[in-house]
């Protein structure tokens, strides 16, 4: 299904943009937030929600949002039990948003939702995710400025997605594009990378940032080695999602293989030339690689029957369908493949 400009798409969708926050104690800074995306978005003639996730606050966000919510016709509140965190905070947003677009940022004030107007033109160009970049970040530099250079250095060489500045939440989707991507553990700051996954056409946009006006910041360096993890994780994706044979099976069979050659070495000095094998080293190393080799080689049997179970069962093609041209008057299909 082609891509069309928001403003023109009013008779399709009950709403054109939702703006999806999530929120974790931000009580002084949330009224000033509501107030300013009304600002930014009331001259448009785009139709829009505002959803605000609270993830488990211990001030009172909670509380607040439900007295603005009950003022507010264009606001909703989505109140989560706990604190899980950002990733499943801003899953929550996904999940609950009406919009043909999605557009997220930061509750602390830091993103200017003055820019969500330029995102979404650039939006209808027809890219199906618009990336904010902060270029003048107001951050301290040893600890949010320098980490976060490395890592968006590191995750773009590394996923292929040359985005400079992954950590930015000031981001523009579109909805079909978030309802193929599953969000699990932190995976929020890689949403460009499970976009690219899914095959959607990805560009950025310098947008301002301010220095905290509340409060103090929820990140720090501690969460570094997360990173690298998730980063692991969406690299397996992005390679091998759809065939974890290809790795599995590679190394294992290269590890029997290797165990086979050396263990027929050892034969071959046992009764070739009647030498001791018992105390070499190389004997244990041959039963490693055989016993690893045999595992990883099942490993990579079991994936290929999860990677099934997983999209067989959900009905998920392996496959995404952008747009479909046609003169016989066929009816088009959605971009997941469905009718």
């Amino acid at each position: 299904m082609k891509n069309q400009p928001l403003s023109t798409t009013r008779e399709a969708t009950p709403l054109d943009v939702s703006i999806a926050i999530p929120i974790y104690n931000e009580e002084e800074s949330l009224p000033e937030l509501i107030a300013a995306i009304h600002n930014s978005l009331q001259e448009t003639e785009l139709r829009y929600e505002i959803l605000c996730v609270d993830d488990g606050s211990t001030d009172r966000s909670a509380q607040l949002l439900k007295e603005l919510a009950e003022k507010d016709p264009l606001l909703r509140g989505i109140l989560l039990r706990r604190n899980y965190g950002q990733t499943p905070a801003m899953a929550a947003g996904f999940d609950h948003a009406r919009g043909r677009a999605i557009v997220t940022l930061d509750g602390d004030l830091q993103n200017d939702p003055a820019d969500i107007p330029m995102l979404l033109n650039k939006l209808d160009e027809g890219y199906d995710l618009v990336s904010g970049w902060r270029k003048n970040r107001q951050d301290h530099a040893v600890t949010r400025l320098l980490p976060s250079k490395i890592a968006n250095w590191l995750i773009g060489r590394i996923t292929g997605v040359k985005v400079h500045d992954y950590g930015c939440s000031l981001k523009a989707y579109r909805s079909e594009i978030v309802a193929d991507m599953n969000l699990y553990g932190e995976l929020h700051r890689f949403l460009p990378a499970l976009a690219y996954i899914e095959g959607a056409r990805i560009t950025e946009l310098p947008v301002r940032h301010h220095a905290r006006k509340y409060g103090r910041s929820k990140y720090g360096l501690g969460r570094t080695i997360r990173v690298v993890l998730d980063l692991l994780t969406v690299f397996f994706m992005r390679k091998f999602l759809t065939r974890p044979m290809h790795v599995f099976g590679v190394v294992g069979v290269t590890c029997m293989v290797l165990g086979i050659v050396l263990g027929g070495y050892l034969t071959f000095l046992k009764w070739g030339l009647g030498q001791q094998i018992g105390d070499r080293p190389l004997l244990v190393l041959v039963a490693i690689l055989i016993l690893t080799g045999v595992q990883l080689f099942s490993f990579g049997l079991l994936g290929e029957l999860l990677m099934r179970t997983y999209h067989e069962s959900q009905g998920r093609p392996i496959y995404r369908v952008r747009e479909i041209c046609s003169s016989n008057g066929d009816r088009p299909t959605r971009e997941n493949g469905e009718k």
